[in-house]
């Protein structure tokens, strides 16, 4: 089930109104109603992939009572806590890469004859998502950052809660675990904020990225006969595609768990007013770079050891983050393409010198400011079409393509594509997240005072969903991940 579509629509208010006025009154009862919705929601795509959430939930959940149990006896909590990190991981091995990697070996060594070894598996929705949620469970009870827990229907509701089951963002035990066991309360504020969030996600989905989509899809699909100046537009449309679906779901998890009083953390933080490529990757996708960072750049040694080695782990981790994204060489490519981005940082040592937010105070960024963001949204767009397209090859051929006499001439405009008030759309988007950019979200109306204007805002951004959605239906694009 999807956030953008007719059954979600009435899947919330239904599952609102049953959390907190029937199974309100039991904390146990509560817990069992959020798994069993959880489950409906994820099984809508297909029940068979409920057995697979249900498995790893039960070996992680099992692994964290063992690690305890023998946490004295020598080396056997470590083997448990292998065990579990083993199992997860060939499971979504066998699931996303199996292929994968059977293709290649056969490309390499067999001339490309891959019949007999393929198997015709269905890659199960938000499998990377909810593996690496469970085995953060296993891990931090083994590093004693959290107490194992014994109650299954709670860890359960952690593993599964549907509104970032399926895209994150990827939750740690030591945040969302420990909610499942407080009573929690209605909260009237909490809940508008909820919805404004709802609203804003919906409205960078929906009027952003679906209608970006078919100008991008248009373009790559047959990039070869474009003129450059039509490549070089895609490109930067799918950039704030790939933002405004990516993060707009985000947005609409996030602003869903607050109205069953549940707070997620945080996993985009105006990206695009970055002004290098490292405050950029501490601003995308924060759920998962954190994760990478704990889990395997720390225990690497991380940045606390000699430059070899931090630049030996800085590559790691983006080619394993590559490979996180999906089983195709671009993937890994693009992993590789942004840790050489980072070396000029890590060298000589200013990957972390823009902690604070842009302009801090002020209502725009001087020109040094301006231009650094403009030199990161240029690579990171450069980026992006090695991640959007089919093959290494297709990324290079589209790149060079760009570098022709046709790059200052007008770029096809697509019959069925609104550009005028797409455009419109994504610069009020960019004002709105510019104005904002120090909020924890960006539709705060902490900037409107008259009730008058917030309600116009409001019935804009709804009337914009209803006439600007495309009626594509597109699914979000990290479902594959």
């Amino acid at each position: 089930m999807a956030f953008n579509s007719i059954q979600f629509a009435f899947f919330l208010p239904i599952v609102f109104l049953l959390y907190w006025f029937v199974f309100n009154r039991n904390l146990k009862l509560q817990n069992l109603f959020i798994v069993a919705v959880s489950y409906l929601f994820y099984g809508w795509w297909d029940w068979r992939f409920l057995f697979l959430i249900a498995f790893t939930s039960l070996c992680s959940w099992a692994s964290g009572l063992l690690i305890d149990k023998y946490r004295s006896r020598g080396k056997k909590a470590l083997w448990i806590n292998v065990s579990n990190i083993v199992v997860n991981l060939a499971i979504l091995a066998l699931f996303k890469y199996y292929n994968f990697f059977a293709t290649s070996f056969a490309d390499l060594f067999l001339g490309g004859k891959s019949d007999g070894l393929l198997l015709n598996l269905i890659l199960p929705v938000g499998i990377s998502f909810y593996t690496f949620q469970a085995l953060s469970y296993s891990i931090d009870v083994y590093r004693q950052k959290i107490p194992p827990t014994k109650d299954i229907i709670q860890f359960f509701a952690f593993v599964s809660f549907f509104p970032q089951l399926v895209a994150g963002p990827i939750e740690r035990a030591t945040n969302l675990l420990p909610q499942f066991s407080q009573d929690r309360k209605f909260d009237y504020r909490n809940a508008v904020e909820g919805m404004r969030q709802i609203l804003w996600g919906l409205f960078k989905k929906i009027v952003i990225a679906d209608n970006c989509a078919i100008y991008v899809n248009n373009v790559f699909e047959n990039f070869e006969v474009h003129k450059a100046s039509t490549l070089v537009m895609a490109a930067i449309f799918f950039s704030i595609q790939i933002y405004c679906d990516f993060s707009g779901y985000s947005d609409i998890a996030i602003g869903t768990a607050k109205l069953f009083g549940i707070k997620l953390m945080r996993n985009f933080n105006v990206p695009y007013f970055s002004r290098d490529i490292a405050e950029f990757w501490r601003r995308w996708h924060i759920s998962l770079t954190t994760w990478f960072r704990d889990y395997i750049y720390i225990p690497l040694g991380g940045s606390r050891c000699s430059k070899p080695k931090v630049v030996r782990n800085t590559f790691i981790i983006f080619l394993i983050s590559g490979l996180w994204h999906g089983a195709n060489w671009t993937f890994v490519a693009w992993g590789a393409y942004h840790a050489l981005l980072f070396m000029p940082l890590i060298l000589v040592g200013k990957n972390r010198r823009y902690r604070n937010t842009v302009a801090l105070g002020k209502l725009l960024p001087n020109i040094k400011e301006t231009m650094r963001m403009a030199v990161t949204i240029a690579f990171a767009t450069i980026g992006w079409i090695i991640f959007r397209a089919e093959s290494i090859s297709d990324a290079w051929h589209y790149v060079c393509h760009i570098f022709q006499s046709t790059l200052f001439s007008n770029p096809w405009v697509c019959k069925d594509y609104p550009l005028l008030w797409s455009v419109i759309a994504i610069i009020i988007m960019f004002v709105v997240e510019w104005v904002n950019r120090q909020e924890e979200y960006s539709l705060t109306m902490k900037h409107i005072h008259n009730k008058y204007m917030r309600i116009a805002l409001y019935l804009g951004l709804v009337a914009s969903i209803v006439i600007m959605n495309p009626g594509t239906g597109n699914q979000f694009i990290y479902f594959q991940f």
